[in-house]
């Protein structure tokens, strides 16, 4: 038997097992619960640069455009090699560290690969 898992579409707690199926009683979604836990672990860890490519840990990436820092009394300057990335959840998904501004949370819209 598999356990009862929150909804992934509305985040409901309130789901039901039918077969190999899990049903979700206040959105109506329906999904395997053995496909989605293969399909959610390989859509966090895609990130993608400003052009489209795909980012893996370990990354050298170019920041596009001038970016400017809270405490710094100057940006992080287009052109900008960034080597070493790590990816990261949520809206900053890359740590890194940067010479002459330490270690920073950047967004991927504002790099491209290297």
């Amino acid at each position: 038997m598999i356990e009862i898992q929150a909804c992934p579409k509305c985040k409901s707690e309130f789901t039901y097992q039918d077969q190999d199926l899990m049903i979700c009683s206040q959105c109506f979604h329906e999904w395997d619960p053995k496909e989605e836990t293969i399909e959610s672990t390989e859509a966090s860890l895609k990130v993608l640069d400003s052009n489209g490519n795909e980012l893996i840990d370990g990354d050298s990436v170019i920041v596009i455009k001038d970016l400017p820092v809270k405490g710094a009394p100057k940006p992080i300057k287009a052109g900008t090699k960034v080597k070493n990335i790590h990816l990261s959840d949520g809206d900053h998904n890359i740590s890194c560290k940067i010479d002459g501004f330490g270690s920073m949370a950047l967004k991927s819209e504002f790099v491209r690969k290297a």
